[in-house]
């Protein structure tokens, strides 16, 4: 098949959650498969060319509502057969941001992400390239969906294309003014409850479910979630609508990038079968994180967007005490909600060489983190499915996660009276409930020093990658053509 990924962003060109991450490698284990793959995603100002040898391929024209919108077409290799294409539009996409600055979202996102989506499609047209499956990651890409249905396009080789969308995290759901529909060039008749209508403004992913012929979400406990109201987000009828049309595949990860045995990021490298290298990873994260080379501490990390949801204010209940009654180091690495990071460099200030913090993304950081740590931190609110637990257990840090979504799916709670399981779950969101749980996992590496070791090489060997995970996308690829008849 013939596969088109358009997302707002894809790793390692531009990232800012695990969106990036599963765009960038999904479409390598399609294109593995078998299947011919391109992405596209807009050529921000951040985006390095030189770096990934992005090259110019030619000038497009894109019919707006408003009138036409010249923009350019490039392209890169990604790996393993797939195309990068991206979309050059300086006053839309030359930002010194991606979707906001300074903590202060474009007030022009809509418009841009909308704009993106229809030069994705008309590149299809340009290059003469007809993809079977438009398969669009979020709200940023969900206005594929209401163009193909809406625009001229349905009467050209695009009425061919079955439209897929993936639902990453159904918080997000691209929410604005009616407006925009003027640029975009979707008429009155679309802006209805049913379709593109939230409460007198729009909502793309809304859109995207009802044009949609097939909807993925993350991870199967999360697809459960969202049909329900306390999970819905506001969208749990609509998403109950559709039926055996919505699936949920849990998300994987790219082995290659993410494998401790040759990882370029680490200091010294290690395997399952040969662990001295994590030695020497935890070193340099005590180094880098600026705590205390001190060999006798459980080191607890958490690399996360300090956003709502994530369990930052469950932290903030527990962690002073969790400080005082255990024997410690806790470090942080993420940006976001300002008084977040106020409050982790006040813990810093108080408590020299206990907690680490840096404020930013930093790659070669995250993997020393991954790496050197003794327990992960993911007390996530909701999570739909999450990727850094998977990152941390490929690495040996165990998961201290609440049971939600994909952390559901994906971490097996400790047994303690055989040491079975690969992770500490809890239930309640409380700070206490939290507290509980890591003291729980923090006395088992003291304490049943046998079974936290056991369980550190059982979920270094657990399989990730997207390899069984492809099968099911391919169903429901091929169930979404049957449904164009």
């Amino acid at each position: 098949m013939k596969i088109l990924f358009v997302a707002s962003e894809s790793h390692p060109y531009v990232t800012t959650g695990g969106l990036a991450g599963v765009v960038g490698s999904l479409a390598k284990a399609l294109s593995r498969a078998g299947h011919e793959v391109r992405i596209c995603i807009p050529l921000y100002a951040v985006i390095d060319r030189r770096r990934f040898g992005i090259q110019s391929l030619q000038t497009m024209c894109v019919h707006m509502g408003t009138g036409e919108v010249w923009c350019a077409l490039h392209q890169c290799d990604h790996g393993d057969g797939v195309k990068a294409l991206f979309i050059e539009r300086d006053d839309l996409f030359g930002r010194a941001g991606i979707y906001d600055e300074k903590g202060q979202s474009y007030f022009d996102n809509l418009g841009r992400f909308a704009f993106h989506c229809k030069a994705a499609l008309q590149s299809c047209k340009d290059t003469q390239w007809i993809p079977d499956i438009i398969h669009s990651h979020d709200w940023q890409g969900a206005a594929t969906a209401v163009f193909r249905k809406t625009w001229e396009a349905f009467l050209s080789p695009l009425s061919q294309s079955a439209s897929v969308l993936t639902i990453h995290n159904l918080a997000y759901q691209g929410v604005g003014e009616k407006g925009v529909l003027d640029w975009m060039g979707i008429g009155p008749e679309h802006f209805v409850p049913d379709v593109l209508e939230d409460h007198g403004q729009v909502n793309f992913l809304k859109a995207a479910i009802h044009f949609s012929e097939a909807i993925t979400t993350v991870s199967p406990t999360y697809a459960n979630e969202i049909r329900t109201p306390a999970g819905g987000q506001g969208l749990a009828p609509y998403l109950s609508q559709k039926g055996e049309d919505l699936y949920g595949i849990l998300n994987g990860i790219d082995a290659d990038v993410y494998d401790p045995a040759s990882d370029k990021h680490l200091p010294q490298t290690f395997s399952v079968n040969k662990m001295d290298g994590r030695k020497s990873c935890r070193r340099e994260l005590q180094r880098r994180m600026g705590v205390s080379e001190d060999d006798s501490r459980c080191i607890v990390a958490m690399v996360s967007r300090f956003a709502p949801g994530k369990g930052l204010d469950l932290i903030e209940g527990m962690l002073e005490r969790a400080i005082q009654e255990m024997h410690l180091q806790v470090v942080f690495l993420g940006s976001g909600d300002p008084h977040v990071q106020w409050w982790l460099g006040e813990m810093q200030r108080k408590h020299p060489g206990i907690v680490g913090n840096w404020i930013g993304y930093h790659e070669d950081l995250a993997h020393i983190l991954y790496a050197g740590s003794d327990l992960y931190l993911m007390p996530s609110l909701f999570e739909p499915c999450g990727l850094s637990q998977m990152y941390a257990m490929r690495y040996g840090s165990l998961p201290v996660v609440r049971r939600t979504g994909g952390l559901t799916d994906t971490v097996r709670n400790y047994q303690e009276w055989d040491g079975g399981g690969d992770g500490f779950v809890f239930d309640d969101y409380r700070p206490e409930s939290l507290y509980y749980t890591l003291g729980w996992a923090v006395s088992t590496f003291f304490d049943r020093p046998h079974h936290f070791q056991a369980m550190r090489r059982r979920v270094m060997e657990r399989d990730f990658s997207w390899d069984a995970d492809v099968r099911k996308y391919e169903e429901v690829y091929r169930h979404a053509i049957a449904k164009l008849g």
